[in-house]
């Protein structure tokens, strides 16, 4: 050390015990993180796919194949890998379907990549390709979908059967997607061809029976909500009944906590009860005055309501479901009141039949035939609660499926035939360009055929061999359709004249959101561990006391901010 020079001080920036990874070596741990993922849900993909059974700390089990639905059981913790996660839900969330592609597709971009990332080539190139050939694919997809006239009902509606099915194919309730896909057409069908609010559609789960038991409401059905022993003398079927619906509590309450009433005599006691009474009697006066037959609250209906509305025939159910109430409001027509005293005609609905009906162990209540029906209710029936969950799952995504075939009417063919096609044309595309952005979109190209690959792994098929006739099928013949048939003995045919169809808008939003995923995580190069948040999340547990003391604390430092 020279003499006279100052020694530089040291700098902490961080605080003590933080963990930083960072250049190639970081890059290279979230891609393997992302691969991990894909790995996990690379069998639940296609027709043949298998499913998982993930059980939580509580012992609940719970049985699915829906990509979004299993990584967010498995509570992934790894900060890129997360990111995964996020694009599965954000494609549930947007199209309803292909959350499994998205993530497998994210992942076999990085893992194409990987060699490039290793070789020092920058991620700011790789990020530039990958965009490029994300833009060529979705302007690929716009110029060859197909698009369906809604001019014709018949052709249109089957259309959306032929969608519905697809979606369905690879779920648990393939052996019957023929029955599911008229059930989930007709909901569709029943709502707002303008809004096309999927929450209008209710669903009601019923343990036991079969899958064919299921059924389509088109009203409103709820479970009997729980009602007092006046409940059984009301009448349980009106044909053309005057709905109220409220948001009133008819019910006898005790006084509130602390409470205090000061009386020198009985008789001022007897007047504050004769008040109350007095109130209620007022209120259920008011709605037997409306003509009403039936009677709905949100709050409690007691059981001197209950027993007021028996002897006048009139059917009441109190503490009925919000979302069961805003449906039946859509259905039946009316309001909901928040008041007794000036409920006018305009503010009741009707409806052509109500009844109350068992259904296996469960009574329900049917309003159907409304003029204003623009919901409706499917009734699921099955054996275990976790399969009735699972068909759930599967009917809403197919849900969704058909609710974007009814906004867009454009149509592409599933089964890997859209990925090759897409695949076949970066590849020519990519021979135009120069520099390491050619092998770029050489790499997507290749990591488009995942897909079919991975729907041949999962039936069984030889995915060299399936792949390779596809490709001369794409190449050289020009059959843009032509994708992976796990069902014939030939394994290859054209889906479209198969009806294995897919709506556009489930590809177009899978490959930017895969795409932009994956330049996402090449553009992080560091990682910032905060060894309190590592403490708190996954640490030894602290000393009795401290996190009283830590509160006590931050409390002192508020008030004096």
């Amino acid at each position: 050390m020279q003499r006279g020079l100052p020694m530089q001080p040291t700098v902490l920036l961080l605080k003590e015990g933080t963990d930083t990874s960072q250049g190639k070596g970081q890059l290279l741990s979230n891609i393997s993180a992302c691969m991990a993922i894909a790995d996990t849900l690379a069998t639940t993909l296609g027709p043949r796919g298998m499913d998982k059974l993930i059980v939580n700390e509580r012992g609940d089990a719970e049985i699915t194949n829906d990509g979004a639905t299993i990584l967010k059981l498995l509570e992934i913790v790894h900060p890129a890998a997360r990111t995964l996660v996020d694009i599965a839900r954000a494609q549930d969330a947007e199209v309803g379907d292909g959350t499994t592609s998205v993530v497998l597709l994210a992942s076999q971009l990085l893992k194409e990549v990987r060699g490039f990332v290793e070789e020092g080539i920058s991620p700011h190139i790789i990020v530039k390709g990958f965009r490029k050939a994300s833009q060529l694919a979705i302007d690929r997809i716009k110029e060859i979908q197909v698009t369906v006239e809604k001019s014709d009902p018949e052709r249109f509606r089957s259309l959306l059967l032929k969608c519905a099915a697809t979606s369905m194919s690879s779920k648990l309730i393939h052996s019957e997607k023929t029955f599911f896909s008229e059930m989930v057409v007709d909901a569709i069908q029943c709502l707002d061809q303008d809004e096309l609010n999927e929450a209008l559609i209710g669903v009601k789960k019923i343990t036991g029976g079969g899958m064919h038991d299921s059924m389509l409401v088109k009203g409103v059905s709820f479970k009997k909500t729980f009602t007092y022993a006046g409940a059984e003398q009301q009448p349980k079927q009106f044909t053309n009944p005057k709905i109220v619906c409220l948001n009133v509590e008819l019910e006898l309450k005790a006084e509130k906590d602390n409470a205090e009433v000061r009386v020198e005599q009985v008789s001022d006691y007897q007047a504050i009860v004769d008040a109350e009474w007095e109130i209620i009697y007022r209120k259920l006066d008011a709605i037997e005055k409306t003509g009403a037959q039936v009677v709905l609250s949100k709050l409690p209906i007691g059981d001197l309501a209950t027993q007021y509305f028996a002897d006048r025939d009139i059917f009441c159910a109190g503490r009925v479901a919000d979302g069961d109430l805003k449906r039946v409001v859509q259905a039946v027509g009316g309001s909901i009141q928040s008041t007794c005293s000036d409920i006018q005609p305009q503010h009741l609905g009707t409806c052509g039949q109500f009844e109350e009906k068992q259904i296996g162990n469960e009574r329900y209540n049917f309003f159907t035939d409304c003029p204003k029906a623009k919901t409706c209710t499917l009734i699921l029936r099955g054996g275990a609660d976790q399969f009735i969950e699972e068909v759930e799952r599967s009917l809403h995504d197919a849900i969704m499926v058909v609710k974007r075939a009814v906004r867009n009417g454009d149509v592409v063919a599933g089964g890997g035939a859209i990925e090759l096609d897409l695949s076949r044309h970066i590849q020519q595309r990519a021979l135009e360009v120069s520099g390491k952005q050619q092998f770029i979109m050489l790499a997507f190209a290749k990591a488009l055929e995942v897909i079919p690959r991975q729907i041949c792994d999962n039936a069984g098929l030889d995915s060299t061999d399936i792949l390779n006739r596809l490709r001369n099928k794409h190449q050289r013949s020009g059959e843009k359709w032509f994708g992976v048939d796990v069902d014939g003995t030939t394994g290859v045919r054209n889906n479209m004249d198969a009806f294995v169809w897919e709506p556009s808008l489930v590809k177009l939003n899978a490959i930017a959101s895969a795409t932009e995923a994956a330049c996402l995580i090449l553009s992080v190069d560091e990682t910032v561990r905060n060894p309190q948040s590592e403490q708190q999340n996954a640490g030894p547990r602290a000393p009795p006391g401290t996190a009283q003391r830590a509160l006590r604390g931050r409390g002192r430092g508020m008030g004096r901010r």
